[in-house]
């Protein structure tokens, strides 16, 4: 059996299983080890099970991802997010689609703490669904907004599904984030442009004269004065070299749960839920991260990933169009796995294909570079059917509002993510900028 059909193989089985209910980090650990013991046999597997699986879990760069996700928790559970929504709508509520406005204004500010998209968008929504059904905004406009919004949590720094590139593909943590500010910053004046034309060419989702619209008040700023001040913290600390990321989620971790406490809305069951929640989620990141090492290591064995990248030499496709194909590859595989996964599994394979292809800058801007253009188009899944798990969260939080309408209002901003993509992939210099005056 060749390695590229040792490949074939291992997807086939990985999909079949996940088509049979299998949780991913399971189907792709039994698919890469079957390549693996094809290969070498029980000993050898055995062998390598017991080294990578201590390399990994020891590893002290995986420390960040529960510490943001901590932070995020904290800041769910502190009523951060209701703050952040009335003191946006106290902006953008007299504007027609205003309070649709404020909705992804609160989720590009609650991201810049989380680092979720599934948490921003389901805490979000727990706080504006309902201002904005009582404002009048149809249900497809609603949850369409609020589940695309929700995918600003992992588009602003701090990201998790970044922090996971960053460790796959030994990457400045410091450094991708700085790149996914202005993408970020894009992303929101996108989803801010499309309301405001979507209300104005289909009338009939937004009060045309929203006369209940909470104006602006002063004094909302003391309340959101905390969050910009963690944020502060947190990147000007990274950035004027006090401390790593890793101690930066720290302290971003600690100013979010005494920014909680002094708003007296983190109880004593919500505090331990924080925990139980961090280690839930940490706990199914690191075994998909076991998972997705066995695949890897199976893979390399093959010596798949040097084959594959002599098949493409031999297609003689320009660097950006084969860029432009694993990113359309992305958004295929996002109809059946969710960002994490994918990005586990893939990087490993593509990761050195794209450093050996030239684009003109040096091999740290390409990686940098290759990572946020990832980060945009694993957001696709998040909100195109059949999977979107943004769409099914929100949409479960608002029973009353069939599926396929939360569908049909996402679709405009799968369209804005389709201009910012092409514009990231065309124009490198423009998330490059900030890591370049930040070096």
């Amino acid at each position: 059996m060749s390695a590229l059909q040792l490949l074939a193989v291992m997807f086939g089985l990985m999909l079949t299983l996940m088509a049979f209910r299998i949780p991913i980090a399971a189907a792709m650990f039994l698919a890469g080890g079957v390549g693996y013991v094809t290969q070498t046999g029980w000993s050898g597997f055995a062998n390598y099970l017991n080294a990578q699986a201590f390399a990994r879990f020891a590893s002290y760069d995986l420390s960040v991802i529960p510490l943001f996700i901590l932070m995020g928790h904290f800041a769910t559970q502190g009523g951060i997010s209701r703050a952040l929504f009335r003191f946006a709508a106290s902006i953008t509520g007299r504007f027609k689609g205003g309070m649709a406005m404020a909705a992804v204004l609160a989720s590009a500010a609650f991201g810049a703490i989380c680092g979720s998209s599934v948490a921003t968008a389901a805490t979000i929504t727990g706080v504006a669904l309902p201002e904005l059904r009582r404002h009048g905004y149809s249900g497809r406009l609603a949850t369409g907004t609020l589940a695309a919004a929700g995918t600003l949590g992992i588009l602003i720094p701090p990201s998790v599904p970044l922090v996971i590139y960053a460790i796959l593909a030994e990457q400045n943590i410091a450094k991708l984030f700085a790149a996914a500010m202005i993408p970020g910053l894009i992303a929101t004046l996108g989803y801010l442009a499309v309301i405001a034309i979507y209300v104005r060419v289909v009338p009939g989702h937004a009060p045309e004269v929203d006369r209940q619209a909470p104006g602006f008040d002063a004094g909302l700023l003391w309340s959101v004065a905390p969050i910009l001040c963690i944020f502060l913290i947190v990147f000007g600390g990274i950035y004027g070299g006090f401390f790593t990321p890793t101690e930066g989620a720290g302290v971003g971790a600690a100013s979010t749960l005494v920014t909680a406490l002094l708003r007296r809305e983190l109880s004593w069951e919500g505090f331990k839920e924080c925990f139980y929640a961090t280690a839930e989620s940490s706990g199914m990141i690191f075994l998909i991260f076991l998972g997705a090492d066995v695949m890897s290591g199976a893979l390399a064995l093959s010596g798949a990933t040097s084959q594959l990248s002599g098949f493409v030499n031999q297609l003689g496709w320009s660097p950006l169009t084969i860029v432009a194909a694993i990113l359309l590859f992305y958004v295929v595989l996002g109809a059946v796995m969710d960002e994490l996964s994918m990005i586990l599994l893939t990087i490993p394979i593509f990761f050195p294909l794209v450093m050996g292809l030239d684009f003109g800058m040096p091999k740290e801007s390409v990686g940098i570079w290759f990572g946020i253009m990832v980060l945009m188009v694993v957001e696709f899944g998040l909100l195109a059917p059949p999977v979107g798990l943004n769409v099914y969260v929100v949409n479960s939080m608002a029973r009353e509002v069939p599926i396929a309408e939360s569908y049909r209002g996402v679709m405009p901003f799968l369209l804005s993510d389709s201009l910012r993509t092409l514009l990231l992939l065309f124009f490198p210099g423009i998330c490059l900028w900030l890591v370049s005056v930040l070096n």
